[in-house]
């Protein structure tokens, strides 16, 4: 499979799509809600999958694992992931579809990668974030030029408390301020957990962290025991 960021890029509305597409797209198919005639909608996912089996060849069926066996589990979740997976869906067999909407009756289940990163800049938050920084910007460190590269920014996973603390700390390593991005020494390491990595032209490492999220600031750690960009390009290329 490919980034799912390559084949959503193929939605775009400025594309020609009469031009050659630089990757493949393949159908597969893992729910059926109508089927000659019958709206399957309210019926339960079980159900569902068994006309879906009925009606479309195995090969072109997403690959699944009916299991109440945990390690079972874990270990499809693995080979997906080493097949170029993002993670898998778990979903409950007895629930029915519920349209246009995230429910009980499913959740995605991915592996959670970490950075130790440092803040190079806060931008101050607004709504009831006003007058506190909220938005970190992230950098990885660069061996080669001794300096950081961003890949991203967040405010995700802050508690009040952190806000707090964050906007006194680095108001103290404030540098310069452009607009609302007050810019900072690079002394504070940060630990995020994110989804993965995407190809980013906005960024100059190329690469941007996909739903990042603050776990903890590490105080046990200088700037320079931050991961590297070298580190993250590794990830990146799995």
């Amino acid at each position: 499979p490919r980034p799912f960021q390559e084949t959503a890029a193929r939605t775009a509305s400025h594309l020609d799509v009469s031009a050659p597409a630089p990757t493949d797209v393949t159908a597969f198919f893992f729910d059926c809600l109508f089927v000659d005639g019958d709206d399957l909608i309210d019926v339960p996912l079980a159900k569902r999958l068994s006309r879906l089996d009925a009606i479309v060849p195995a090969e072109a069926v997403v690959s699944r694992l009916v299991t109440s066996d945990v390690e079972a589990a874990r270990s499809f979740l693995a080979a997906a992931v080493t097949a170029g997976q993002e993670g898998v869906l778990v979903k409950a067999l007895g629930a029915t579809y519920d349209a246009g909407r995230r429910g009980a009756g499913w959740i995605k289940v991915k592996p959670r990668h970490t950075l130790d990163l440092v803040v190079l800049a806060v931008e101050w938050g607004s709504g009831r974030r006003r007058g506190l920084l909220s938005n970190i910007h992230l950098g990885a460190r660069d061996p080669a030029t001794g300096g950081f590269v961003m890949l991203g920014k967040t405010f995700k996973g802050m508690t009040d408390e952190m806000l707090a603390w964050q906007t006194e700390q680095f108001l103290g390593l404030e540098t310069f301020r452009d607009g609302q991005v007050v810019h900072v020494r690079p002394e504070q390491v940060v630990e995020v957990a994110f989804d993965g990595l995407q190809v980013s032209r906005r960024y100059p490492g190329g690469l941007a962290l996909r739903f990042a999220r603050v776990l903890r600031y590490r105080d046990d750690k200088r700037a320079e025991d931050a991961d590297t960009i070298t580190a993250v390009r590794r990830l990146a290329a799995g």
